[in-house]
């Protein structure tokens, strides 16, 4: 395995693939086809302390992002945030290639409202695989946009540079967000697929001796199983249900303990220890939070 090469500013990046400066300190939008080709960097991982937006455009080929190798093909936009790790892949690029990179520092949006809500856009911190594929209107548009934010940072830099180029990158992330939700909507079906092999999974786990080991089950382990990101997960069910994995879950959870409260004759210390909570103090705290009434309350009532 080989060491991890850090990239800790936009003039490193701009080293490393060997262009020009850039022409801000703090961000930087790269033409693909300008990139050298990634065999020439073997095996070798990268971790950057940057935000990437890219888009794919008359390139194929395959890279290494998180836990997985993705093939990425026309028309694709991936996302990675601060210290993901890539791994160097292969590409071709055709002639008429239109992809871009857009790289930025955080200390670009650091003390801007965009900073301060940067983890609301999710998407950072999905998996290569969960990609946003986009047409050609929605291709147009983006590019647009980040055109702006390119001509806006090579002219001359004054007091408005900073805001402009910040509200332009939240106008990209804007679109990127409402690109997400109609990918989402599209594939319905297959996003049902989905949600019943989440609720299988939960089913699973509490037919088995996993609770009593793992404890509840979290969002990071349901999105491993079914090869998603957590945050991925969370937003497809929000999506398709209003209700993101951690309340999924928890809704599961409740649903068995009210099984058990009226079916058995448990203590309620021993139904939380069986539940996967490792102080029944917690299990109380929830039920009561999302029934209304303490688990002795409930049990008493029925």
């Amino acid at each position: 395995m080989s060491d991890i090469i850090r990239i800790g500013t936009v003039t490193e990046a701009h080293e490393l693939l060997r262009l020009e400066p850039p022409k801000h300190p703090l961000i930087s939008v790269m033409d693909v086809k300008d990139m050298p080709d990634h065999k020439e960097f073997g095996d070798a991982r990268f971790a950057l302390d940057l935000y990437i937006i890219s888009l794919k455009d008359g390139v194929t080929g395959s890279m290494g992002y998180g836990r997985n190798t993705y093939d990425f093909t026309n028309g694709t936009m991936i996302f990675s945030k601060p210290n993901q790790v890539f791994t160097s892949g292969s590409k071709e690029i055709e002639a008429d290639a239109k992809g871009w990179m857009l790289i930025f520092h955080p200390d670009l949006i650091r003390s801007s409202e965009l900073g301060a809500n940067v983890d609301n856009y999710t998407f950072f911190s999905y998996e290569v695989n969960e990609a946003l594929h986009l047409s050609e209107e929605e291709k147009k548009t983006v590019t647009e946009v980040v055109r702006k934010i390119e001509k806006e940072y090579s002219q001359m830099i004054d007091a408005h540079s900073q805001k402009l180029i910040i509200s332009n990158l939240e106008l990209l992330m804007n679109y990127c967000t409402r690109y997400y939700d109609r990918q989402f909507y599209v594939r319905t079906n297959h996003n049902k697929d989905l949600i019943s092999s989440f609720e299988r999974l939960l089913n699973d786990y509490y037919s088995s001796d996993k609770p009593i080991e793992l404890g509840l089950p979290t969002v990071q382990y349901c999105g491993d199983e079914l090869n998603m990101s957590p945050n991925y997960l969370s937003d497809l069910l929000k999506k398709e249900t209003g209700t993101n994995a951690k309340d999924h879950i928890y809704s599961h959870v409740i649903n068995n303990a009210k099984n058990k409260l009226l079916g058995t004759n448990e203590p309620v210390s021993a139904i939380a220890y069986n539940l996967g909570f490792g102080y029944p103090q917690h299990f109380s705290k929830l039920f009561k939070k999302k029934v209304g009434l303490s688990p002795v309350q409930y049990r008493s009532l029925n």
